[in-house]
């Protein structure tokens, strides 16, 4: 009888401990490879690019364009949620969106609240520093070969959506900054990015070096999209224009994970009841590595701030009309309207309708003289303007630039609506 006593007591035991413990599952992400790494950048691109598309060129609107991708981003990932492996479709779709969302949520801060970009970058940095506090004094590892558990699993998610927004904060800080085209931008998170891999090879810690990249491949994709859709004009762009370099990412991201799903290459067999032991990782040399990436840091720093300092105009405009350091701000409307007589602004807006509804009926020669009759009343309201806010005068101005480039100069129809929507609402 003590026997089966015990037997039972431990049968209760047993049975007590395996509901008690969260359930486990088959590991919900990739294995990280050149793969990994490659639809990342992808789904950084389509994030910028497509968002803009839909806020710009179709005219949805920013608000209305967040709010129908936060229901979109609860669809998919409850889908990936559902799942008890890593599926490549689901997996992806769910990158895809939360780039998306992640980008018009650092937007609608910027664009439509008037939130330094600055505040935004220091703010998510602050928020994800808080989602990683927590995720690791709950779970003790923050290893992305470690999310086999619902609360894991929702800490990744939160944390790859901070960093979105991070990554779009930072970069678009860094072109507020420095005036730097989209190409030329590029070059700085690819060179921290490159540095940080180097340390990676030489024992760094494995999880801090793949946190750092997975921020740092945000703005790397954002400037890489921006500079395949800016105008193909010197310094700017090739005038692939927003649409098209949508469907060229989402067409390559969609090959390679059709090839994933049918080859399997990105798939951690079995359950991951314990951290995988590093290819490359030396504990004795985490914190000089750390070091080394901490002054790579401070030497981007450096730079930024040299770059900032330089003569620089707004990376849209084409180098005439406004005072560099007047350019290379960000306005709201009401801060951009604010000092400037109500009727001006009105009649402004009134040529910008119209150059708007050329657009819609296709009437190029119509949207030419549009522009020429804007541009002559903006230049015959500059001395009163720009004496009332000179600021102001010069972020418009740079907008105005932008536009006179793109009806002039490449004549594309997605960089014309793009710089007449951003004028229309720029005059509220």
């Amino acid at each position: 009888m003590q026997v089966l006593r015990a037997r039972v007591t431990g049968m209760t035991t047993n049975t007590a401990s395996r509901t008690a413990a969260p359930r486990v599952l088959l590991n919900k992400v990739p294995e990280v490879t050149i793969w990994f790494w490659l639809i990342k950048i992808l789904c950084t691109t389509v994030g910028e690019s497509f968002a803009d598309w839909i806020n710009m060129q179709l005219g949805v609107g920013l608000i209305a364009t967040a709010i129908i991708f936060t229901v979109v981003f609860a669809i998919v990932l409850g889908w990936q949620l559902s799942t008890s492996r890593y599926k490549p479709a689901a997996y992806w779709l769910t990158v895809v969106v939360v780039s998306v969302t992640g980008t018009l949520y650092t937007d609608i801060l910027t664009d439509q609240l008037g939130v330094p970009l600055w505040i935004s970058t220091t703010v998510f940095a602050l928020a994800l520093a808080v989602v990683f506090g927590i995720w690791w004094a709950r779970e003790r590892t923050l290893s992305i070969h470690s999310i086999v558990s619902r609360p894991r699993e929702s800490f990744y998610w939160l944390a790859v959506l901070v960093t979105f927004a991070l990554g779009t904060a930072s970069g678009d800080w860094t072109l507020e900054l420095t005036g730097w085209s989209p190409g030329v931008s590029v070059l700085l998170p690819l060179a921290l990015i490159a540095i940080i891999v180097g340390c990676w090879r030489l024992g760094a810690n494995p999880v801090l070096a793949f946190w750092l990249v997975y921020i740092l491949t945000r703005p790397l994709g954002a400037n890489l999209g921006d500079w395949l859709a800016a105008p193909k004009v010197p310094d700017q762009g090739l005038g692939l224009g927003t649409l098209v370099t949508s469907i060229i990412f989402l067409s390559a991201i969609l090959a390679t994970v059709v090839y994933l799903t049918l080859t399997k290459t990105d798939v951690i067999e079995g359950h991951q009841h314990r951290e995988r032991t590093a290819k490359y990782h030396q504990p004795r040399r985490e914190w000089p590595l750390v070091g080394v990436m901490t002054a790579a840091a401070i030497a981007a720093g450096i730079l930024l701030s040299w770059a900032s300092a330089q003569p620089h105009a707004n990376a849209a405009a084409e180098g005439e009309g406004p005072n560099p350091a007047e350019a290379n701000v960000h306005m709201t409307s009401a801060q951009a309207t604010a000092k400037f007589p109500k009727p001006d602004v009105a009649r402004f807006r009134t040529l910008i309708r119209g150059m708007d509804a050329d657009l819609v009926k296709g009437d190029q020669a119509g949207l030419s003289s549009a522009v020429d009759a804007y541009e002559k009343a903006w230049d015959d309201d500059q001395p009163k303007l720009e004496k009332l806010d000179g600021k102001a005068w010069g972020f418009i101005d740079s907008q105005n630039d932008a536009l006179f480039t793109s009806v002039r100069g490449t004549k594309d129809p997605a960089a014309e609506k793009k710089a007449v929507q951003a004028l229309l609402k720029t005059l509220g």
